[in-house]
């Protein structure tokens, strides 16, 4: 007798599950969420339109402190900032204080966060998140050539991959006639810059030869970190008649070194301003602001959707403005051509 009556409570609380897992299969998903099957993701190319209230957050990799990278960040969020509003877009912005494995490990953090987009200034911050993810857009900005940062042969100008950015490149045939301006009669010029920056090799390479043409006797002098700076900074000045300085990140941020060594001596060109200020005679000049902004308006466009990166070709300086350093020329004593504006030094 107990055991059909347990057999029969038995099949009662059966029939009771039964029917609570028929429902819970038969109730609406809770709001915000959805009983669909989730979709495969999407690449880069095929990112959909951006969601309505959507705030973006962009990792900000900066390779060292100095004042054209710093205005070219500043142009940069300035920029996202307008197209996106305040309330749409959050800034991770990190520095690596001049080491590239710090970059490294700064990106690694962007992508293990899942960042919506990697903003990486200079080259050494663009090698690195380029190792760092092939799916996150990467948008360089202050690199000088994107085929010798990426290691691209016979680069056409889009890289095609997730990666697109601005360049900082000076058409560097005219710095080197800016030096057959102003010291026609010089013999010997040196070309100062850091080894671990390929594009610093890159630039002094190729000006190198426009040099030649114009009858210089040129010779490199690489320091390998900011450690020798001022010794082959010195060896430099000592064996040449004019230094030429390319945009590198490890003189920008060690001009004082330079300045000690040259000042009322020997005359300095420089590749930007940030250097021109600090240590040069003139520069053949583009407004790092403004190429920070630039990569700015193409990230929004990137983030909402109206541009596949892959498809963006790197974008250049819009023009380039003869400057001098009004200080270091009277110390010199050297006459200013015409043609050159005077830089603002606060």
């Amino acid at each position: 007798m107990k055991s059909k009556k347990m057999a029969r409570l038995t099949a009662g609380i059966l029939a009771c599950v039964m029917c609570l897992g028929l429902a819970a299969c038969g109730a609406p998903a809770p709001s915000g969420s959805s009983a669909a099957e989730p979709e495969a993701p999407v690449s880069s190319s095929e990112a959909p339109e951006p969601a309505e209230g959507k705030v973006y957050t962009i990792g900000i990799c900066q390779l060292v402190p100095h004042e054209a990278l710093d205005a070219a960040t500043q142009g940069f969020k300035d920029a996202v900032t307008e197209a996106l509003g305040a309330d749409g877009v959050k800034f991770e912005e990190q520095n690596a204080a001049g080491d590239p494995a710090t970059c490294a490990t700064i990106v690694n953090g962007f992508v293990s966060a899942d960042v919506d987009l990697i903003m990486a200034n200079a080259t050494p911050a663009l090698q690195a998140a380029a190792a760092a993810t092939a799916d996150i857009p990467i948008l360089g900005t202050s690199v000088t050539e994107y085929g010798v940062a990426l290691s691209i042969s016979d680069f056409s100008g889009t890289v095609g991959t997730n990666v697109s950015g601005t360049s900082d490149l000076a058409p560097l045939d005219q710095q080197a006639a800016m030096i057959k301006e102003w010291y026609p009669d010089a013999k010997n010029v040196g070309l100062l810059y850091c080894s671990a920056e390929a594009n610093s090799q890159y630039q002094v390479d190729t000006v190198q030869g426009f040099l030649e043409e114009l009858g210089y006797t040129c010779t490199q002098y690489a320091f390998s970190d900011s450690n020798d700076i001022a010794s082959v900074a010195q060896s430099a000045a000592d064996a040449s008649d004019v230094l030429y300085v390319p945009t590198d990140n490890t003189v920008a941020s060690n001009t004082g070194i330079v300045d000690n060594i040259c000042r009322g001596k020997i005359p300095v060109f420089a590749g930007e301003e940030g250097i021109c200020k600090g240590c040069g005679v003139a520069t053949l000049s583009i407004s790092y602001y403004d190429l920070g902004v630039a990569t700015g308006k193409m990230a929004a466009k990137v983030l909402k959707g109206e541009a596949k990166i892959e498809e963006m070709p790197i974008e250049y300086a819009p023009q380039f403005t003869k400057k001098y350093n009004e200080v270091i020329c009277a110390d010199l004593g050297v006459a200013v051509p015409d043609g050159y504006e005077a830089v603002v030094i606060e």
